[in-house]
């Protein structure tokens, strides 16, 4: 990203030993089950957030956002403890703060951030942010953790520093996907394949829509559900859902009493079929078949898990309406994006009747424009 480099400069008067990036992402299938140990498919997006960085050695740590106002925020890395921090700067320090309680020697550090990735859009503007944070300190110190590893810090950053108890979808997505692929993520062990998605090749485009309804992880609804899902796995005695069969499903639901738990454990193990139904059709070249899929999941997670909201509800109906072959709410809802698959010919009339919607409901105009897999996390200089 343009100037990054030279804003470091003006900020801290000397230029930075390196600049990052890292992206965002867009989820395709999979939703609530990275934290169940279950299956996920996302990709990276070509928006990203750019880190000019430097190492100190006095412990401090200064943090300078461009895209928000005032100076850098300075902080002592031997004070900095889960909670005590508000705003942006919670997820670059909670990052220095986890790989120093994992022991690594992080000392401080200058940074200056810049991002395109929309925030409150559902997009792991955090996770990019949290990402791109432990690339740089990892390789200005010399640490050797893999990518997992440093998603799996970004995670426990975002889990026990700022508060919000997220999978480790979002920084394995920005921490290790591919360009021109999709990201098939087995969260009980961290494994994944490259599935090639190449949309352009079969007259595909793909669709976000943000509705710009900003969305807040912390506020509890996203804990609940996180909550019910343990229950629901301690009442049919496995460790996670992700060891419910989709083949033993109504046998499952048969012995839960709590129909709030039961809701939920059904979009889970059907959202974990989903995926796997997804990939076979991706791996067999068809990837127009995975439309219907879509609009399924999106189904789930309004009507079982229940974190959708009428104006996601609305840019799938009026996308699938207008001629799309599949859209649902992508992320952890309650406002944010939606994405949606549709025939490239089909892509501005698709991209016109949600926006018309919007208007006529009264909705804020949204955000629409499409998206290629992008790379992963990167050392741009």
């Amino acid at each position: 990203m343009n100037g990054v480099a030279a804003e470091f400069g003006a900020l801290y008067g000397a230029g930075p030993e390196g600049v990052w990036a890292a992206p965002g992402r867009v989820n395709l299938i999979g939703e609530y089950t990275d934290f169940n140990e279950g299956f996920v498919l996302p990709l990276a997006l070509p928006h990203t957030t750019v880190a000019a960085v430097s190492r100190r050695d006095d412990g401090v740590l200064r943090l300078h956002s461009r895209d928000l106002p005032g100076g850098p925020v300075r902080l002592d890395v031997t004070a900095l403890e889960p909670g005590t921090i508000d705003g942006w700067a919670a997820y670059p320090a909670g990052v220095v703060w986890a790989l120093r309680a994992a022991g690594h020697p992080v000392g401080g550090a200058d940074v200056h951030v810049a991002s395109t990735v929309p925030t409150g859009a559902g997009l792991s503007s955090s996770a990019a942010l949290e990402v791109v944070t432990a690339l740089a300190l990892n390789d200005l110190y010399g640490l050797g953790l893999s990518r997992p590893e440093l998603a799996v810090v970004a995670q426990r950053a975002e889990n026990a520093f700022v508060g919000v108890p997220c999978g480790v979808m979002d920084q394995m997505a920005s921490a290790c996907a591919t360009e021109g692929h999709a990201l098939h993520l087995d969260t009980r062990d961290l494994s994944y394949r490259q599935v090639p998605f190449d949309l352009a090749a079969h007259g595909l485009r793909l669709l976000v829509v943000d509705t710009r309804v900003k969305h807040a992880l912390g506020d509890g609804a996203y804990a609940e559900r996180r909550a019910g899902c343990e229950a629901g796995a301690r009442a049919l005695g496995v460790r996670t859902l992700r060891e419910v069969d989709a083949a033993h499903l109504p046998a499952a639901l048969g012995r839960l009493t709590d129909e709030t738990v039961r809701r939920y454990v059904r979009h889970v193990v059907t959202d974990n079929a989903r995926v796997a139904r997804t990939i076979a059709l991706l791996d067999a070249g068809d990837p127009r078949a995975v439309g219907p899929l879509l609009v399924e999941g999106h189904a789930s997670l309004r009507d079982d898990l229940r974190v959708s909201c009428p104006e996601l509800d609305l840019a799938v109906a009026a996308a699938v309406g207008a001629g799309a072959l599949g859209a649902r709410m992508t992320g952890g809802g309650f406002g944010g994006s939606a994405v949606v698959l549709v025939d490239e010919s089909a892509a501005e009339k698709v991209a016109g009747a949600v926006a018309e919607a919007f208007a006529a409901a009264g909705f804020a105009e949204p955000r629409v424009f499409p998206v290629v897999p992008g790379d992963g996390a990167r050392r741009l200089r």
